[in-house]
């Protein structure tokens, strides 16, 4: 049986990310892997762990999109609003654009109120243009016949083709404790150790899974093989 595998919130960590593909034995050819977002942001290698997932993606794997994803993504697309770059910055964006090139010091975010106040220099450059292509194509779940992979989570009343995209890397509690759908949702965003006081990957009474460590915060980094409902994790 293809062994069907999800990784989510790698926040940059590209030495766990390595590691944990090593550890799972991974084989582009036999399985299946699936990324839930949140590739980028607060880790030190944003821009790389991009190239991986990229180089993944031609090989078959499946990456979706996360809140921090989107974060970066809208920060360029909508200048005219500056709060989504203020946003982003908060949010562990720094450190991504750093990671790109850009010479940007932490103190500079609370400046930015206005479009006019926004650093000149923060504009495309050629190292994120094509990341920031890439991002914009992914989608914001993928389903099989038992299964739901997401980033944050699904809306309990609303049909998931149905559903406001920003909802799907955005959800927590409403989700957590409302679900009650016949199909397990798979997802991250949310650090287990708040969805049980425990940093073990989370497995709802209600069929969901959830599988953010807190890579992002010196956490550990999980995968699932989810038909098996076996872990693996890296620290």
């Amino acid at each position: 049986m293809r062994r069907i595998f999800a990784i989510s919130d790698i926040h940059g960590d590209l030495e766990k990310f390595e590691r944990l593909l090593a550890i799972i034995n991974f084989d582009c050819k036999q399985d299946q892997l699936l990324l839930l977002g949140d590739y980028v942001d607060r880790g030190p290698q944003s821009r790389q762990v991009l190239d991986k997932v990229i180089e993944l993606t031609d090989k078959g794997a499946i990456a979706l999109m996360g809140n921090h994803d989107k974060m970066m993504v809208d920060a360029f697309d909508q200048p005219e609003d500056p709060l989504q770059l203020k946003r982003w910055y908060y949010n562990g964006g720094i450190k991504t654009l750093q990671n790109y090139g850009y010479e940007i010091e932490k103190d500079d975010a609370k400046y930015w109120y206005t479009t006019e106040e926004m650093p000149e220099a923060l504009v495309i450059n050629e190292a994120i243009r094509p990341h920031l292509n890439f991002l914009k194509t992914l989608p914001y779940y993928y389903e099989t016949d038992t299964h739901i992979f997401v980033h944050a989570g699904v809306h309990p009343e609303t049909p998931l083709e149905l559903t406001e995209p920003h909802l799907l890397v955005w959800i927590r509690d409403e989700f957590h404790n409302g679900y009650q759908g016949e199909k397990t949702v798979v997802f991250g965003h949310t650090p287990t150790k708040h969805l049980h006081k425990k940093p073990e990957v989370y497995f709802g009474e209600n069929n969901i899974i959830g599988i953010d460590g807190g890579c992002a915060y010196g956490g550990r980094l999980y995968c699932l093989e989810a038909l098996e409902k076996r872990v693996y994790y890296v620290e």
